[in-house]
């Protein structure tokens, strides 16, 4: 019993880790689809027009030699206007380099589609709002599945040409410069990339920003923090109550073999000796039980990962489905700082053998 509840709990324990990571880089993904993880822009004018700034920077090669810097993915980001019928949408079309290879063709995701009740190879009529009213009709390409399935962030994927064609820009003239880094340090790198604009001197870069997507979307990021806190929240009562079980289990087998205690004394074995053996023991029965664990978590990891069994409400959770990300070395840690959690509440019945007295366990029995 002691050995299913360790398994049990290391279960738990591996699907908290699992989901909390799965969260963490869905969201951060989906993010990242809008503004990238750290985006460069110019300051807002006020203008009816969208301001532009050159596609390629000075700096350009710069930004890249930074550590952290994945790549640099220019677009040209423009609110616009659905209409389908008598059904009426706000969007958002970002053009991005290799969409697709035909003129106006888009990606729209699932969402708009499910509203305008546009699919693939029909056609979207989009009208975009400045200082006069322009229109495009775009061929749906292909329907994509957001991560962040939000009705206010209805992103529509365009050729980062015709984009251009639109707000009367030249090939060098984008809205923004969108960049992906290699790890979670957005701020860290934002704030690198600031500096090095502000270094360089010269006058196309000054006004310029840069902006990490945690900071342009705080509410989803502490959210993901609080997440975070619960995982450890449960890696610590799991951990507490995996040992106390097999505290239990340690002390049911000490109660059933305390004349062989009693007897191991009597021939010269001292109580700590014994007390090791009877940990080993304990320590054998969480080994097996949290390989049994893992199994069964990198099961269901990988059931929900394809099939998507447990449905949430993106208004709640900003994803559609519960999310799950396999991050063995982050499982690895989890796993061992469970099971030396539990290694330690094992000396507990430990010290119970020191009390025995090995007269009476011999005489009673």
């Amino acid at each position: 019993m002691a050995a299913v509840a360790i398994a049990v709990s290391f279960f738990v324990i591996i699907i908290a880790v699992a989901v909390g990571a799965g969260f963490r880089y869905s969201i951060r993904e989906g993010v990242a689809a809008m503004t990238g993880d750290v985006r460069i822009s110019p300051f807002l004018t006020g203008e009816a027009e969208p301001t532009s700034m050159p596609r390629h920077l000075p700096s350009e090669q710069a930004i890249l030699e930074l550590p952290s810097v994945k790549e640099i993915v220019p677009a040209v980001v423009r609110a616009g206007i659905v209409k389908s019928g008598e059904i009426v949408h706000g969007v958002v079309v970002k053009g991005i380099p290799g969409v697709a290879e035909e003129s106006l063709a888009v990606s729209i995701p699932h969402r708009l589609s499910e509203i305008t009740g546009v699919g693939v190879g029909e056609d979207l009529t989009v009208y975009f709002v400045g200082e006069k009213v322009r229109v495009r009709k775009f061929h749906v390409r292909e329907v994509h599945r957001d991560l962040l399935e939000l009705d206010d962030n209805l992103l529509v994927y365009a050729r980062l040409e015709d984009m251009q064609r639109l707000n009367g820009w030249t090939e060098d003239q984008v809205s923004c410069l969108d960049i992906r880094t290699r790890d979670g340090l957005l701020e860290q790198t934002a704030a690198e990339i600031g500096n090095l604009l502000l270094a360089s001197g010269h006058p196309e870069e000054e006004d310029l920003y840069t902006a990490a997507s945690s900071r342009m979307y705080p509410q989803v990021f502490d959210w993901l923090n609080l997440l975070d806190f619960n995982v450890v929240i449960i890696l610590i009562l799991m951990t507490v109550v995996a040992g106390f079980n097999m505290v239990s289990g340690l002390l049911i087998m000490l109660l059933r073999n305390i004349s062989t205690v009693g007897t191991l004394k009597t021939l010269g074995m001292d109580g700590r000796a014994i007390g090791r053996l009877f940990v080993r023991i304990g320590a054998e029965a969480v080994f097996k039980g949290m390989l049994v664990g893992n199994a069964l978590a990198l099961l269901f990891c990988l059931i929900q990962g394809t099939a998507h069994l447990i449905p949430l409400d993106p208004a709640n959770y900003f994803v559609s489905w519960v999310p799950v990300h396999v991050n063995l070395p982050l499982i690895l840690i989890a796993d061992i700082v469970a099971f030396l959690g539990i290694l330690a509440l094992l000396w507990l019945p430990s010290r119970v053998i020191a009390s025995i007295d090995p007269a009476q366990t011999v005489k009673a029995d």
